[in-house]
């Protein structure tokens, strides 16, 4: 196998599982030397640690950091620990897949509150600047460099219990639009990736769960669901050198489900 990315660094917010595991899977096997922040309880710490190992497998250098990648306070402490990981090597992508939302109605007796938007909001949109602003500012971006999140459908598309998750990747999004402009000068591109109806933890935690399954395997004329390894190979195209003029973006890697 090619190892396009041999001698380069990533970080991936959120890559224990689901669309980031599955993107630092595929990075590393194409070379690249990987980050990957995630959060974990002892009991799942086991089974994340046998994960690793494939990643380890490769032969890349590995940092994991189980710590909340949403909160501000912990960018710094986080920074001070991947400095001595890189040495003198800066970061050519970082992946944002950090998914900790609410997931509530907006009515009834445990609905939403403005805290569980606030939250929300900060933790999967407001957190991928938080995360660029660091990291730009130390100098930390190579040149050039990528910037990837993920949205989803949801951004545009009401869906019952998932108002505050929607109200974020819209967020999500126009600092995605708006970075992609106020980063060109330092040669930084930034895309968001919409994928298609995924059978991943994320997607389990979703009261319409089973039936947003159904719908998309009929919506999808695959006739089958995304998955994470469909959305990791659009996470290497983009993280090529080959896709410098690709910008402020949001790539639908869905099987054609969003056309109907």
């Amino acid at each position: 196998m090619v190892k396009e990315f041999e001698g380069q660094y990533g970080i991936i917010l959120g890559g224990s599982s689901g669309l980031g595991y599955a993107s630092a899977l595929k990075l590393a096997q194409h070379g690249m030397n990987l980050i990957i922040l995630y959060r974990a309880s002892r009991l799942q710490i086991a089974k994340i640690e046998a994960d690793f190992q494939k990643i380890k497998s490769f032969g890349n250098q590995l940092l994991t950091l189980n710590m909340d990648a949403a909160r501000e306070d912990k960018i710094i402490e986080a920074l001070s620990q991947i400095k001595p990981f890189l040495n003198e090597n800066k970061l050519s992508v970082l992946l944002h897949s950090i998914s900790k939302g609410n997931l509530k109605p907006m009515t009834g007796d445990n609905r939403l509150s403005s805290g569980d938007f606030q939250q929300t909001v900060q933790s999967m949109g407001i957190s991928l600047y938080s995360w660029v602003s660091n990291l730009h500012s130390q100098s930390m971006f190579a040149t050039p460099a990528r910037v990837i999140s993920f949205t989803s459908e949801g951004s545009l598309k009401p869906m019952e219990g998932y108002a505050a998750v929607s109200a974020a990747k819209a967020t999500l999004e126009a600092i995605n639009r708006s970075m992609a402009i106020e980063f060109a000068t330092s040669q930084i591109t930034c895309n968001c990736i919409q994928a298609g109806v995924t059978d991943t933890d994320s997607l389990k935690r979703i009261p319409m769960y089973e039936a947003l399954k159904k719908m998309s395997l009929k919506r999808n004329p695959n006739h089958r669901l995304t998955q994470p390894e469909d959305v990791a190979n659009v996470v290497y195209l983009l993280a090529l050198k080959e896709s410098q003029w690709i910008t402020g973006n949001v790539i639908k890697v869905d099987g054609g489900e969003s056309l109907q």
